[in-house]
């Protein structure tokens, strides 16, 4: 069958990867000069299952406007006439309960741990490499009263047979040792040995060759200009180098999905939120982190990718406003230079931003569309690394036929006519 993907993210080029696999004859069409190029660009980093949950929770609305509040606050709000934004918000906040937040955690959870899975899998059959470490994820907690709250999260993790610690300061310095000269700053830990870290970009360049190489043809520098559907079905598409044609399509647009959903027919509650990070050099690596460690104050996550620190925050609703702040910046040098002081070269770090596509709920869509050859595989939010090949795994399985090993059912928009 001829697969035709929108999008050469992490997420689309997944999706060739596994389609190839699969035996089809698979077409990536891209608007940038290559793969990940913008949200899978600058990404924290980290491949963190352990950290799937949904950003709609029961305490959320009030700790919202507590951030709001603050200097280096992890969350800001450009409100704007749109009403996608404010809809958007508004179902969010619907899913702001407790027994909201358990129906979606149990929908993410199990998508990611396969994913984590996959990519293993990957890694060994292909030996990619991506600046990859298997060293696990220390959220960091400066107050007690951050430590006291992690009772739920902890009867979670027990809940899926996550591995989990619960460190005192002595602990995070010994999975941290970077953390020595500032042990005074926080009060413990909670530590998932079994996440992983590693470059999203640089993953997803690598498995673009390979798919390559598998026969996998990548249309660059091709914008899309409209999506022709006749009969209930995706009849081809208008590029800006021609039209093009197959039997099976993948929306793997990100942020962008909706806005064509939309053009087609089938609105699907996704909404951009943009992230920052800087990418610090390394210039005493003993002082610098070894995996990623989560600032819980900040929300920030800091990650040693290589010979660099990855540092990667803050939640901007803004819309499709792509302007680098000075402000979130100064969020990012805040954090990682209060935790790891010395280990970088902070005035040499580039500065980058990014729209996560969000859904309000939190599990990202893949699956079946209300067309019978249109695919989703989009809305993973802050999870798209974390959640790229199991979704691809999943994906490949339903377009060719196959049972997916992961129920898929309550990743399809069957989930908002329930």
């Amino acid at each position: 069958m001829k697969v035709l993907i929108l999008g050469s993210g992490v997420i689309g080029v997944t999706s060739a990867w596994f389609l190839a696999e699969a035996g089809h004859e698979v077409t990536v069409l891209d608007r940038q000069p290559g793969p990940a190029l913008e949200t899978s660009f600058g990404n924290a980093g980290e491949v963190s299952p352990g950290y799937s949950s949904p950003w709609a929770g029961p305490g959320v609305p009030v700790k919202a406007i507590k951030w709001l509040l603050m200097r280096h606050g992890p969350l800001k709000i450009r409100p704007a006439l749109d009403p996608h934004m404010w809809s958007w918000m508004f179902k969010m906040l619907a899913n702001c309960t407790s027994a909201r937040y358990a129906v979606n955690k149990a929908r993410m959870v199990p998508i990611a741990e396969y994913s984590r899975d996959v990519l293993k899998a990957l890694r060994a059959s292909t030996g990619i490499a991506y600046d990859d470490r298997a060293q696990g994820t220390l959220q960091l907690f400066r107050t007690q009263k951050q430590l006291d709250g992690i009772g739920g999260d902890v009867e979670v993790l027990k809940q899926y047979g996550v591995p989990y610690e619960v460190l005192d300061p002595a602990g995070c310095v010994a999975a941290e040792p970077g953390l020595a000269g500032v042990r005074g700053k926080f009060v413990g830990g909670l530590r998932l040995p079994g996440d992983e870290t590693g470059d999203c970009k640089i993953f997803t360049e690598r498995l673009a060759e390979m798919c390559a190489a598998r026969g996998v043809k990548f249309e660059y520098g091709t914008t899309l200009k409209a999506i022709r559907v006749e009969g209930g079905r995706i009849a081809g598409c208008e590029t800006s180098t021609g039209s093009r044609t197959a039997d099976a399509y993948v929306m793997a647009m990100g942020s962008y999905s909706p806005i064509w959903m939309r053009r087609i027919g089938q609105p699907i509650p996704l909404y951009p939120v943009k992230g920052y990070s800087i990418t610090v050099p390394i210039t005493d690596a003993d002082k610098a982190p070894v995996s990623t460690v989560m600032d819980e104050t900040y929300k920030v996550a800091i990650t040693r990718l290589g010979d660099r620190i990855r540092v990667g925050g803050t939640a901007e609703i803004a819309g499709y406003d792509l302007t680098l702040r000075a402000s979130r910046r100064e969020t990012l040098e805040h954090s990682v230079g209060d935790l790891f002081p010395g280990a970088g070269d902070i005035g040499a770090a580039s500065f980058w931003c990014g729209l996560r596509p969000m859904m309000p709920d939190g599990p990202p869509l893949v699956g079946n569309s209300k067309f019978a050859n249109l695919y989703f595989n989009t809305g993973h939010g802050t999870l798209g690394w974390t959640m790229a090949c199991g979704s691809a795994r999943v994906l490949a399985d339903i377009v060719s036929g196959r049972k997916p090993e992961v129920d898929p059912r309550d990743l399809s928009p069957e989930r908002y006519r329930k």
